[in-house]
This record gives C-alpha cells, structure tokens and sequence, in this order.
C-alpha cells in the first residue's frame, strides 16, 4: 500500500502538535490492533522507542517487546532499555541476551561487509525464533519513519517491510507503523512529549551494526571491550563539559594493530584509540569539532589509566569527504 505524508500536516515542532499527533495515533492503533497482540523489535532507539511507548499507551500488555542484546550495543543500553520499559512503563518485555551466540559467529570475521551480513541475519534469526514461541500476534510494530519511505521509493535502500524476516513469520502478521509519516526531529518531539529520558529520545545516530563497526577488523571481546568502555569515558566527559547536544556524533575506534609504549616501567604492546566527533546538517559533508586542549589531555588521561588494552589516543581531523562518518 503506498503511503503518502498529507500535504496539509503541518510540521511537528511544538509540545502542543506532539500530543495532538499521539492522541490521534492512540485512537488509530486500538482501532486497528483490537483485542489482539502486537510485535515489536525493541533496540533503544529513538524510533523503536517512541513507537512502543506510543503502543504501550495504546493497547498496554498487548504490546509485546523483544529486546535483542547481541553484545555490540554502548555500555549500560541494554539495562536502561529494561529499566524504562519494563520496571517504569510496565510493558511486557522479552530480553533475549544473545552476546555469545553473535559474539561466536563473528569470530575471525574480518570483511567489514561480511560482519554487517553476520549481525543483521543473525538478529533476524533470534528475533524470528522469539516470534515463534508467541501465540495471538497478529501485528508487528515497526519504527519506519518518512525519511525511510522516500529513500525507498528513490531507490537507495528497501522499505523494511517485515525486516526481513522470513516469509512463514512475515506472513503472519499486519504492519503497525506509527511514526511512519514523520521525520527524525518529529519524532524526536513525540518521546519527548510521551516522557522518554532526554537521552533516549536526542541519543546519537548509532549504526545497526553497534560497535561492531568501530572494532575495525576481527571483532575479539577484549578490543570490543576497550571500544565500550573509551565510548562512555567520551560521552561521560562530552556530558560534563556541556558538549552533550551540541556536537552531532562523538565515539571512539579502537582499530586492530599494535604498537609499543611504556606503562608503569614496562614496555607494552597495546591498541590505540581514535577519538571521532563531528557535526553536519546532511550527513552528506561532515565537519570537525575541535576539542579544548583541556578536555583532550583530561580524555587521554582517563582513556589510558581506566581502559586495559590502550597505550594510545588519537584524535581524528578528519571530514567528510574525504572519509566517511564511520570506519566500516
């Protein structure tokens, strides 16, 4: 069916709009979803979000959320994910903790290509296996968002229809697709509306693939770990400073080589770690912000005495073009 954004919609940009615009989507999602269950892949970000607080509202335990920690999300994301909806919205959540089973198959696997084919079938294989165990749902929740559906209908990447999911579990279910005429900060203005955390709702882009993309390379559990762990110094400093919001996208790389460096009067032999933080407006150019000279030496200070593994930090001048926002 094809979807269309009504000329006439006026833009969501205040507080007033936001619960005009969800108190029109309750009434619509009870009329379609009935008595009956619905699915949702629950990630933690904005848009899966928003579309289960919004379904939460609506129909209440008939929402069932599937939350999938497949071990490359950012420190302390899986817990917030259960402590915002199932401890205070009291939704109906199926944690699924899959880090050894995706962990184990991307061992070794160095093709930055062949690693996002990895974690994205093997999400919809744990997600597909949660959905056969349920009885009753008939829909499935989806955070498709406008701009999804004019890249489709360009012919830059397919509308995720089902996700991918395969034809005995897609055919199955309905599409529920709450958000699906609104753009990003629209969206954005809607959890913030329905009470999600400020830093749910204004998190960073993430890519799908989690921090398997900023471990370059074979992906081993002690580097992951050092990728994890310099990302929250980052953004626990970023936070601190004010910067929060005002820098598009900051995270850390920790790629996979060595070199030597001394540590307490012995020599090591440890990865470095590159800082990266950028703003843009269309993600198509990416420019640089400069840090402090006080901010950077304090980084570096903590980087080197709180995470094992590193005897280096690197900051990236880098814009885009000529590199990329990410490593892989």
């Amino acid at each position: 069916m094809e979807i269309r954004r009504p000329e006439t919609m006026e833009r969501i940009t205040t507080k007033a709009l936001a619960e005009a615009f969800i108190e029109e989507q309750l009434q619509a999602l009870r009329s379609q979803i009935g008595d009956k269950k619905v699915l949702l892949a629950l990630s933690g970000g904005v848009d899966s979000s928003v579309v289960a607080a919004l379904l939460i509202k609506a129909v209440g335990q008939q929402l069932v959320c599937v939350h999938v920690n497949h071990g490359l999300l950012r420190k302390g994301e899986p817990e917030q994910v259960i402590k915002v909806f199932r401890d205070e919205m009291n939704a109906n959540l199926i944690y699924v903790d899959a880090v050894d089973r995706f962990l184990d198959k991307l061992a070794g696997v160095s093709d930055p290509e062949q690693k996002r084919h990895i974690i994205g079938e093997e999400f919809i294989d744990v997600f597909a296996e949660e959905a056969r165990k349920l009885d009753g749902v008939e829909f499935l929740a989806q955070g498709t968002i406008w701009p999804d559906i004019l890249e489709s209908e360009a012919g830059i990447k397919a509308h995720h229809n089902a996700g991918g999911l395969p034809e005995d579990i897609a055919s199955r279910f309905e599409l529920v697709e709450p958000v699906r005429i609104l753009f990003k900060d629209e969206v954005r203005m809607v959890g913030d509306a329905l009470g999600l955390p400020a830093n749910m709702v204004y998190r960073q882009p993430f890519p799908g693939p989690g921090l398997g993309v900023r471990c370059p390379g074979a992906i081993t559990r002690d580097r992951l770990e050092a990728v994890r762990e310099s990302d929250a110094i980052l953004r626990e400093e970023f936070a601190k400073n004010g910067l929060e919001g005002k820098v598009w996208q900051y995270f850390t790389v920790v790629p996979d080589f060595k070199s030597t460096g001394v540590k307490n009067g012995q020599r090591t032999f440890d990865w470095p770690c590159i800082i990266r933080a950028i703003n843009t407006t269309d993600v198509m150019e990416v420019t640089v912000e400069h840090l402090s000279a006080e901010l950077m030496d304090h980084l570096v200070s903590r980087i080197l005495t709180e995470v094992p593994g590193i005897n280096r930090v690197l900051y990236d001048f880098t814009p885009k073009p000529p590199a990329t926002v990410e490593y892989e």
